[in-house]
């Protein structure tokens, strides 16, 4: 993502975790956790445009809605208080939790998580580079020798271009580059996804996805400030968002999802020289599109990740405001 789409991002997460605090805490004892997350999103929400803030609100408020009405325990505590709010740092995301707002009752080990989007749905930002194993990070799996032998060629040419530049070089000017680098890094790429499956059957195609999506069920909120919408999806993999509270039950069931067993296609998009598009059974469809990361020339280069396609039994709801 660019710098506005983080800032603005960040500005969101703090607007969710305030509509939040303001739905609830007229009702009950709602505290919220004073971190460096909190002050860096307060921070930029509060520096934001007036029209900019008054859309996040308008966002978020939709988003916390839905959310409460899927969450008895929100609403309903049973006596479990107080409600605790965090906001999550970025580097929780890196090690699969994609989580940003948390809403914690401790008394009773229950918790529910919101990954806050703004105008994106990208899910990761994964890295490739000829010292990356992919496999390791992705699927406690490691990568073979045949794709770092495939891999390596490719990010040395662009290591020596830095050098020879004393770090100068960049990728505006190299001529032809989705052919020289970007196509052979996704061949390589494709190649080594393929042999992973042929050698673990049934396997990568779940643990795929549960290293794009986090190891912890959430919704994800997403604000289209174009459509003065928010849409908002339950991702419960592990069945521990919906649950009821004592006496009270959810009207809307989130249902838990069925994950992939197998690949139905590994290709290149079309017309795309930057994007390739993974196909799994039950409706799981994966968008990775290959680019530089820096305007420099740097020896490694970036993912961007969508989900194109869910099962249809994922709960979503897209939300006026």
């Amino acid at each position: 993502m660019n710098g506005i789409q983080t800032r603005n991002g960040k500005a969101f997460e703090y607007a969710c975790l305030n509509s939040m605090y303001l739905s609830l805490s007229a009702s009950q004892d709602v505290r919220i956790e004073m971190t460096k997350q909190l002050d860096n999103a307060c921070d930029l929400y509060t520096r934001a445009s007036d029209s900019l803030k008054e859309n996040l609100d308008e966002a978020a408020a939709a988003a916390i809605r839905v959310v409460i009405r899927l969450e008895p325990q929100l609403r309903f505590p049973d006596r479990n208080i107080p409600l605790f709010l965090s906001l999550q740092s970025d580097a929780m995301g890196m090690a699969g939790d994609v989580r940003d707002l948390l809403c914690i009752r401790k008394q009773n080990d229950w918790e529910i998580g919101l990954s806050c989007k703004h105008n994106h749905r990208a899910v990761k930002h994964s890295r490739l580079s000829s010292t990356i194993n992919f496999g390791e990070d992705w699927f406690n799996i490691s990568c073979s020798n045949d794709y770092f032998k495939e891999i390596a060629p490719i990010f040395e040419k662009l290591r020596a271009m830095r050098e020879d530049s004393d770090n100068a070089a960049l990728w505006s000017d190299i001529e032809q580059k989705n052919e020289r680098f970007y196509l052979p890094a996704l061949s390589a790429f494709m190649d080594e996804l393929r042999r992973l499956d042929s050698k673990y059957k049934n396997r990568i195609p779940e643990l795929l996805i549960r290293y794009l999506i986090g190891r912890h069920d959430f919704y994800k909120v997403i604000a289209n400030d174009a459509k003065q919408t928010t849409r908002i999806e339950g991702i419960n993999l592990y069945g521990s968002l919906n649950r009821p509270s004592k006496g009270h039950r959810a009207l809307t069931k989130v249902p838990k999802l069925q994950m992939p067993t197998r690949f139905v296609g590994i290709g290149m998009k079309p017309n795309s020289q930057t994007t390739i598009e993974v196909v799994c059974d039950r409706g799981w469809t994966i968008s990775m599109r290959i680019h530089n990361a820096s305007s420099r020339v740097e020896p490694s280069l970036k993912f961007d990740v969508n989900l194109v396609s869910q099962p249809i039994s994922v709960f979503s709801q897209d939300e006026p405001w």
